[in-house]
């Protein structure tokens, strides 16, 4: 495909991909994003928002809304605009948006500037096809969810800048997981929350250990059990999942170190909650039969809100799913399999707070956190094609 001869969607992921902007770094994408709409006379504003208990970061969104001025459903499309950090093993251009054959590659190929340039054609082809509507379109490109705490969808929640919303459409990759072929609907996902094991020993020359208490000894041992914890299962989002992420112990030069750390982070389905996790925690400190003492906590978060990522499931017979099935197949020419992610979004907020259904569908393509990622160009172009058509369906007078 000649760069000369580029679609509109593809011109215009090309250009975010050049865009660096991983998660605390988003203010030029969210200027070019903002520029593009308003370049297309279609409205949108500028969401600022400052985190001032954890992060310290003042962050941007962009929102954009076409109302009908009609009673009518509210559609919320969302994506995220930032990406994870250049890793290293590419050996295309990370920031070029090299185009070859049906593949564009980038940082934030598949995961998910592809799914925004879809969001934002299809809004543009929706206003420009002048069809009438009722009810209005809500569209939302958001900052630092490859971060922590999904921090610019929180504050779009949580400063009431979606309203009352019926359906929200994220155009995460569901194509780019390892799974069954595109299209796929993604329908609910698992929840996580963050937590820190902290362990007191006793300091002691590393000549007579015997005299200490070995914090990092005790925190290995605790590993070892933590290792053995077994989550629920869940028929449709499958088993709870434990995982040590992080430990941290340090003697100095030659003592025996008298304070460990021990991050975990767990990701969770129904009918696991914060008390369950101390309670697993704590049988297998129980367990580990250390010496030092212990404290448990979960992570500090901005709200109480925050502080973990709920685990949510839309009924697959939500009447916005079969409209959202049917207009895929129409598009497509392929019936949508369902699928559920098994780690966390901002499609759990979304999913648990804002009191409507969430549907997850977007492109394909490989390498999301990883080396050479892409998105195929076949698949963005078609999520253009499906949420104009689901738009006209779902918001016909």
């Amino acid at each position: 495909m000649s760069e000369h001869n580029l679609s509109e969607v593809t011109e215009v992921l090309q250009k975010l991909l050049q865009i660096k902007s991983p998660y605390f770094e988003e203010e030029d994408i969210m200027h070019y994003v903002q520029n593009w709409f308003e370049k297309n006379n279609i409205p949108c504003t500028r969401h600022e928002y400052h985190e001032q208990k954890v992060t310290g970061f003042k962050g941007i969104n962009v929102i954009c809304e076409l109302d009908s001025g009609l009673p009518g459903p509210a559609i919320h499309i969302n994506g995220h605009l930032d990406t994870v950090q250049l890793c290293s093993g590419w050996t295309k251009d990370p920031y070029g948006g090299v185009i070859e054959g049906d593949r564009i590659y980038g940082v934030g190929a598949v995961d998910m500037k592809g799914g925004c340039a879809a969001n934002m054609v299809a809004i543009k082809r929706f206003k420009e096809s002048g069809v009438p509507f009722r009810g209005k379109i809500v569209a939302s490109f958001v900052s630092v969810e490859e971060g922590p705490f999904g921090l610019g969808s929180n504050a779009l929640i949580e400063d009431g800048k979606l309203g009352k919303i019926d359906l929200t459409i994220v155009t995460e990759p569901t194509g780019g997981l390892s799974g069954p072929e595109h299209p796929l609907i993604c329908l609910g996902a698992k929840g996580g929350y963050g937590g820190t094991i902290e362990l007191f020993g006793k300091s002691a020359h590393a000549a007579r250990p015997e005299g200490g208490i070995s914090a990092a000894v005790d925190a290995a041992k605790v590993v070892c059990e933590l290792e053995k914890v077994r989550g629920k299962n869940d028929p449709f989002l499958g088993e709870g999942k434990l995982c040590v992420i992080k430990i941290d112990s340090d003697g100095g030069a030659c003592s025996v170190p008298d304070y460990a750390k021990i991050v975990i982070f767990r990701h969770i389905v129904p009918g696991e909650t914060q008390d369950t996790i101390r309670a697993e925690i704590e049988e297998a400190i129980q367990k580990a039969n250390i010496r030092s003492a212990h404290k448990f906590s979960f992570r500090d978060a901005p709200s109480p809100e925050s502080e973990g990522f709920m685990p949510y499931r839309t009924d697959e017979n939500e009447p916005y799913v079969l409209q959202m099935e049917e207009t895929i197949a129409e598009v497509t020419g392929k019936k949508a399999q369902h699928i559920y992610f098994s780690s966390i979004g901002d499609f759990n907020y979304f999913g648990t707070r804002v009191n409507a259904p969430c549907i997850v569908f977007g492109t394909s393509g490989e390498g999301g956190h990883s080396s050479d990622e892409y998105t195929t160009i076949s698949s963005t172009e078609k999520l253009v094609d499906v949420l104009v058509a689901f738009l006209e369906k779902a918001l016909k007078p």
